[in-house]
């Protein structure tokens, strides 16, 4: 299907689809963009979720190769929590396309915050699992074996929806995954990159694609993947960790209001 849209809308769609691809590589929530400048043009919500989730693969894709130097070593743990998120995404993308958005709303705020806590205590979580590894004698410290299962929640969450699904994961990594923020926000980008890929791939046979929209999106969040591939990986830890918090914070409060 197609909507009509005027060219200034054609242009502000693209120019929203930058903005969420330099967002998403950084920390998440570009949908918060996207998805309202979409409804706001008269593009009907299911519609407008699908299109927006095939559009924005560009961007995480584009995201997650400008942080490649990040993702060195870190093979094995991208192909287990791939096969996580997929998995995940899957079932979100099914519950989408069957049952009403009411279905979820109640828990994203819920989602939200807990990933934003996470992001904070991240830090302190990390350490102490780092000291209880050293005094178990083990070099290295392994990621907990909660993650998987967690990343396959955020995946359902994510094929579902995915506003602040970056926030999610990073949430998760904070708390259970033992390397650096940039490294974490690295494997991030693939994960969700994952994700989107998966989610979309089940709604093009869903009938509710909206291809002029989507290839708007797809430009513009592969220009702003790479923007927020340059901006993210020259912020300190903690500057990215409170712009991760100030992302996160306007998601919950605009899923609140």
């Amino acid at each position: 299907m197609t909507t009509d849209l005027s060219l200034l809308q054609e242009s502000v769609v693209l120019l929203s689809g930058i903005a969420a691809g330099t967002i998403n590589t950084v920390v998440g929530s570009g949908t918060l963009i996207t998805f309202p400048t979409l409804l706001a043009f008269g593009v009907p919500p299911v519609t407008a979720n699908v299109s927006n989730t095939l559009g924005l693969v560009p961007g995480s894709v584009s995201g997650a190769i400008g942080y490649r130097e990040h993702l060195a070593g870190q093979k094995a743990r991208i192909l287990r929590l791939v096969g996580s998120t997929v998995i995940g995404s899957a079932i979100g993308a099914t519950l989408l396309l069957v049952l009403p958005s009411s279905a979820f709303k109640a828990i994203v705020p819920v989602l939200i915050l807990l990933g934003l806590t996470l992001v904070v205590l991240g830090p302190r979580l990390s350490a102490a699992a780092a000291a209880r590894s050293a005094a178990a004698g083990q070099d290295t410290t392994p990621d907990a074996g909660w993650v998987p299962p967690a990343v396959l929640g955020a995946g359902i969450y994510g094929g579902y929806f995915g506003a602040a699904q970056g926030v999610i994961v990073l949430g998760i990594f904070g708390a259970g995954v033992h390397e650096p923020l940039q490294r974490q926000n690295a494997v991030k980008n693939v994960v969700v990159a994952s994700s989107n890929t998966l989610a979309a791939v089940i709604f093009i046979f869903s009938g509710h694609m909206d291809w002029l929209i989507v290839a708007l999106l797809a430009v513009g969040a592969a220009l702003g993947g790479q923007i927020g591939a340059r901006i993210g990986q020259r912020l300190p830890a903690p500057v990215l960790r409170a712009f991760i918090v100030v992302v996160g914070l306007t998601a919950l409060v605009t899923f609140l209001t």
